[in-house]
């Protein structure tokens, strides 16, 4: 496709490409929105009027995308006519593709982010596996390099629960991680996470293999209702450990939540409250029954995600090797990276858009049945 077909789609390529070129459109359903924000009755019904919020939120970030996508096409094309007359733009050509795939980057992976729930906040849970203060340790080391990586994407970061481990790192961690796409981004990162290192621990100075498992679960929002029975739960408080930093308070009023039928146990311990504490504490059971629900619908979800009940040998979807040489490998698509220390710190988007890349082709080949 030529830059000028990028920059005024015909309507034909944009009934070809699924209607993602289709501006007009998109233009006609926010200019509709905007006449049903405008009625003042939407107001009466709180819940439409999030739904329509919602969605022109949506229709103006897809058009704003949509128009850097033109600005960077028509920035490329300038220096390709001024390189035909023999203008001397070789650097400036080279700098305008570059910028031009990136914005096509961008939309590519917005495209993939098209999930019901993609767009909502995320709440991130870390647990360690067998092992002790090895596997604690490695927990607490992803709950770092998780934090860092929503401090380089701008989210707000919320840790609901931080269970301390006995001589160091944490036996588990709930976080709530706040921004567009939080989720989507992070449904990559859910599952087994595997550490190979010489042991801190060990006097010996042996290697030690070491797992922790990441879940992510999407915010659920007041539009969608997950029917839990009282009698199901079992509802414990607790002093709230206080060592999640600035994010945890230390308090008496800490609640965990045990679902009897699923054997789901939530914990949140961040708010003064114990009330405040317990809805939030309920919020995450919704989200994680929701996303159970979810699970048993999907066959093809079951299978990939078949490893998620043993947190050990065999069931990684990443391994961290730091001895006796460097490297970070995803197991579900073969990327790999030698830079463990920057990959620690947070710089994890190369393998979550691998995933996502991989995932959206996947079932882009997948027929429907």
């Amino acid at each position: 496709m030529s830059l000028r077909a990028r920059r005024t789609p015909s309507r034909s390529a944009s009934r070809s490409s699924g209607g993602t070129f289709d501006l007009e459109r998109l233009a006609r359903e926010l200019a509709e929105i905007e006449k049903t924000v405008a009625d003042p009755g939407l107001w009466n019904d709180p819940a439409r009027a999030q739904t329509t919020l919602k969605a022109r939120t949506r229709l103006t970030e897809e058009l704003e995308s949509f128009g850097r996508l033109e600005k960077r096409a028509e920035d490329a094309e300038v220096c390709v006519e001024l390189l035909r007359e023999g203008e001397d733009v070789g650097g400036d050509l080279k700098q305008a593709v570059e910028a031009l795939q990136a914005a096509l980057d961008e939309r590519e992976l917005e495209i993939m982010l098209q999930g019901e729930h993609d767009a909502a906040n995320a709440i991130l849970t870390i647990h360690p596996g067998a092992g002790g203060t090895e596997s604690q340790d490695w927990a607490e080391m992803l709950y770092r390099m998780y934090l860092r990586w929503a401090e380089r994407h701008g989210y707000r970061i919320e840790a609901l629960d931080y269970q301390k481990g006995e001589e160091a790192g944490i036996k588990s961690a709930t976080l709530l991680i706040k921004g567009k796409n939080a989720y989507g981004f992070l449904r990559a990162e859910s599952g087994v996470h595997r550490l190979v290192r010489i042991s801190p621990f060990d006097s010996s100075g042996r290697r030690h293999t070491s797992f922790a498992s990441v879940y992510a679960y999407p915010e659920l929002d007041d539009a969608i209702d997950v029917a839990v029975e009282e009698k199901d739960l079992r509802i414990d408080t607790y002093r709230s450990s206080g060592a999640g930093g600035q994010h945890v308070n230390v308090t008496d009023s800490a609640v965990r939540i045990t679902h009897l039928p699923t054997g789901i146990v939530v914990s949140c311990q961040n708010e003064r409250s114990q009330h405040r504490n317990r809805d939030m504490a309920m919020k995450i059971l919704k989200s994680r029954l929701y996303d159970l629900e979810l699970r048993k619908r999907d066959e093809k979800r079951q299978v990939e995600e078949g490893a998620k009940k043993d947190i050990d040998f065999g069931s990684q979807i990443r391994s961290y090797v730091l001895q006796p040489y460097t490297l970070v490998k995803d197991h579900r698509t073969a990327s790999e990276r030698g830079d463990v220390q920057k990959v620690l710190d947070g710089d994890i988007d190369d393998f979550i858009k691998t995933y996502l890349l991989a995932s959206s082709r996947s079932a882009a080949a997948t027929p429907s049945r």
